[in-house]
């Protein structure tokens, strides 16, 4: 039997009925302090987006936004999010465990280089290599 999540103490379902300030309080500080001093606009603009789209039924569509400080919120979890990471957006698909976090956490900005072998005259050395 697979363990069911629960934040703090408390069961998903439950935290989707808490208001913010109430789930503020379980937060740790830093996300707590963000949600306390109050949602900046373009968050505000995220919330409505996701409330619509969970009146509408639309949540198999994602979500596509740039707000990467965003806390995730209970009413976010099982919603398909577009997460821009300067370069395109990254699908990412909210669990409960995410819960708490912020969303750019889970959209990687930097990747792993990959280069690719030198070539004839890439250095000094390699002009006086023979062809065959």
């Amino acid at each position: 039997m697979p363990k069911k999540f629960t934040f703090r103490g408390y069961s998903i379902e439950e935290l989707q009925k808490l208001t913010l300030d109430d789930f503020a309080k379980l937060l740790p500080a830093r996300q707590r302090r963000s949600l306390v001093r109050g949602l900046t606009p373009r968050e505000k603009k995220l919330i409505e987006r996701i409330r619509r789209a969970r009146e509408a039924g639309k949540i198999e569509a994602p979500i596509r936004t740039h707000c990467r400080e965003m806390v995730i919120l209970p009413e976010m979890v099982g919603l398909k999010f577009a997460i821009h990471n300067g370069k395109e957006f990254f699908m990412v698909e909210v669990k409960p465990e995410m819960v708490g976090h912020r969303l750019g956490e889970f959209s990687q900005t930097r990747r792993k280089v990959t280069h690719g072998t030198p070539g004839i005259g890439a250095t000094r050395s390699s002009l006086y290599v023979p062809l065959k």
